[in-house]
């Protein structure tokens, strides 16, 4: 079961040879629970995909009513033990660091609820994307287990105070809240969700992809150094992105006014 649980489909960018892999957390009767199989599953669809040389961008998405709805607690009752617990929680973490430390950008497209380690998905994701109906939430505090783990992006993404209201409180918040406060780019209707995505993606896939990946990995390891610490490692990021001849291109393209053609990677 574990190899139906997120499915993986390829699609062509334009006319160009790039890819889009979608990856769809598809167990819509669990309202796509993260069990230790699915987060497994993810995971490793995760580095499948970006290891293809074609693929430029990664969404995630989720079959049924919902995005995901977080942890699968009748998992977690039915075993439960200190070893489970750790493989489960360990797992969920390799999956959320993974998420940053890819090459290829993550968008999450989500609809309906994001709840708990769910909505820690989508605070990890690289950039997000909802319908206008979509509901966001961190309850775990009302089941007697705090959201510990997924604190740790949601916190990053939308500042102190409004993660301490969501982990405090458990309530839903809006797709719009969640605009304002930075857990996702945009909300727009569902029946526009999908090709919002597919806009965004081609925007993304103009670029070098040798130089998104440059950008994305530099992008998180300076987040949350000091300024002096950001500067000085995202200085000698940006030397040595100078010299590559994707630069090279870009800059003569844009100075010719011509579209550029980047380098075979």
């Amino acid at each position: 079961m574990t190899s139906e649980l997120v499915v993986t489909t390829f699609t062509a960018i334009a006319d160009a040879e790039s890819r889009v892999a979608t990856l769809t957390l598809n167990n819509p009767d669990r309202r796509n629970a993260l069990s230790l199989d699915m987060i497994r599953a993810l995971d490793s669809s995760l580095v499948a995909a970006a290891s293809r040389n074609s693929t430029r961008v990664i969404v995630v998405r989720g079959e049924g009513a919902a995005f995901s709805a977080g942890h699968d607690l009748a998992e977690m009752q039915r075993e439960r033990n200190e070893d489970f617990y750790a493989a489960l929680f360990g797992a969920c973490t390799d999956l959320m660091v993974r998420l940053h430390a890819l090459r290829v950008p993550v968008i999450a497209q989500v609809h309906g609820v994001a709840t708990a380690a769910g909505c820690q998905l989508v605070a990890a994701c690289d950039l997000a994307i909802c319908s206008d109906d979509a509901r966001f939430a961190t309850p775990g505090v009302n089941i007697g287990l705090f959201c510990s783990t997924p604190m740790v992006p949601i916190s990053r993404a939308v500042g102190r105070k409004r993660a301490m209201y969501m982990l405090l409180t458990g309530e839903m918040i809006s797709a719009q809240q969640a605009v304002d406060w930075g857990l996702v780019n945009q909300a727009v209707p569902i029946k526009e969700l999908e090709s919002r995505v597919d806009n965004l993606v081609q925007a993304i896939a103009k670029a070098s992809p040798n130089i998104v990946g440059i950008g994305k990995v530099a992008f998180w390891k300076q987040i949350d150094a000091t300024e002096s610490s950001a500067y000085v490692a995202s200085g000698e990021v940006m030397r040595n992105n100078a010299m590559l001849d994707d630069a090279h291109e870009g800059i003569s393209a844009f100075l010719e006014k011509r579209p550029p053609v980047w380098p075979a990677q």
